[in-house]
């Protein structure tokens, strides 16, 4: 007996799913990247905020070298070429002195070597604690990958440190409830952030929550939120906290609503609700931290961070803090430009426009057609609408659409035009 499910039967769309899909697909390309169209070598715009960068391995084997999306397309097609989705602070290497005698065909005069790049293991296609590639032909299931949001690597989900994945804070549909992430490597650097809860979303067992800014930071002798370990033994070095407000945002409030360090208790320190009076702003120059943070030294575990929506817009913008940020090289944290959120706006963005100029295109095209050549034009789209439509009722759903069958209905539209001529 024949087995008439033997041979598999390619799975079938409607046009309308496969348009969504095109739309999709696209959509997501310029969220990648950033909406660049890729005509253009991005070299003359020096080291950029964010940008869609490309490793080419059949150039620089060392993978010490990054590429724009211009010149991915332009000059390393059919190379071996990994994609690094977006880098901050970088600026094309295409054609320079990591290239031997390969010129960039689109921009070739450039600087001997761009001092400012920074390069990790991801430009020689491996990534996270492991060193795997992406996707990895030995792995027998592809684990998710998230990416550190201060030295953009990526990670497995089951490589971050964690006692189980359960720890990664998600909603009831498995999806991620955080907005950033730091690694494990990274949490370290930005032990500051402990002083930050509202910042942070937690999972535990139970429930998956928020940390809000109520919630006490410094305690005496015991921890005020069993999540932050090490945060009760935050110091500094000089034994000492300076008398500025502490604070961490919820809502507005006035100046008089601040528990500073003298109106507090002297066992614990609360957080009070605030608003703009966490911006730190430079006319007023207050620091919302109340420390000198350049000197605090906590006590943590190597444990990576999950991080709120919006939680960059919080931190502190004092000179003191600022000054900080930049010793330590993370001034970007501060930089509204940076972040992913503003990148992505920025791509949909620049779509709308692109959407827009075509429409006016299309419509300007119109307008310059005289009468009997608009009749034409529209005489033609509802010859196709039309011999479209008879060719779906006339087709079997059950069976796949063919370059055959596209070409039979052109074909068929021809010859129908041809008669009528």
């Amino acid at each position: 007996m024949d087995d008439a499910f033997g041979d598999e039967v390619e799975p079938t769309v409607t046009i309308e799913e496969y348009i969504e899909g095109i739309e999709a697909e696209e959509l997501e390309a310029d969220l990648v990247l950033g909406g660049d169209e890729g005509k253009e070598c991005t070299y003359a715009n020096g080291y950029m905020k964010r940008q869609a960068i490309f490793s080419c391995l059949t150039c620089v084997s060392s993978g010490n070298a990054g590429v724009c999306t211009a010149c991915s397309l332009s000059c390393h097609d059919g190379h071996e070429v990994v994609e690094l989705w977006t880098k901050r602070k970088f600026r094309c290497d295409c054609g320079n002195s990591k290239f031997g005698d390969v010129s960039c065909k689109l921009l070739p005069n450039k600087e001997h070597e761009n001092v400012d790049n920074l390069y990790n293991q991801n430009f020689k296609g491996f990534y996270c604690t492991c060193g795997r590639p992406y996707p990895d032909t030995e792995a027998g299931e592809q684990v998710e990958m998230i990416q550190c949001c201060i030295c953009e690597d990526w990670f497995h989900e089951n490589h971050l440190g964690l006692d189980s994945i359960e720890e990664i804070p998600r909603d009831e549909d498995a999806e991620p409830l955080y907005d950033e992430f730091i690694c494990q490597e990274c949490a370290l650097a930005c032990s500051f952030l402990q002083l930050y809860p509202s910042i942070w979303v937690i999972a535990n067992q139970e429930k998956t929550s928020i940390v809000t800014g109520k919630e006490k930071v410094l305690e005496t002798g015991s921890s005020a939120h069993t999540n932050f370990e090490g945060l009760d033994n935050a110091k500094l070095v000089s034994g000492q906290m300076n008398s500025s407000n502490i604070c961490s945002k919820s809502e507005k409030m006035s100046d008089s609503m601040i528990i500073s360090q003298n109106e507090a208790s002297s066992d614990t320190f609360e957080l009070a609700e605030v608003g703009e009076y966490c911006n730190g702003s430079p006319s007023t120059d207050k620091c919302i931290v109340g420390l000198d943070i350049s000197a605090a030294v906590f006590d943590l575990e190597k444990k990576p961070m999950f991080l709120s929506k919006k939680w960059r817009d919080l931190l502190c913008r004092c000179s003191s803090c600022t000054n900080f940020y930049t010793q330590k090289g993370i001034d970007y944290l501060v930089d509204k430009g940076d972040s992913l959120e503003e990148y992505e706006k920025m791509a949909k963005q620049r779509r709308e426009e692109k959407l827009q100029q075509v429409e006016g295109a299309e419509m300007n095209f119109l307008d310059n057609l005289n009468h009997v050549q608009k009749i034409e034009i529209l005489r033609g789209i509802s010859d196709l609408k039309n011999e479209f439509h008879s060719f779906l009722e006339s087709f079997d759903p059950s069976k796949p659409i063919t370059s055959a069958d596209v070409q039979g209905l052109f074909d068929n539209l021809a010859k129908k035009r041809k008669r009528l001529s």
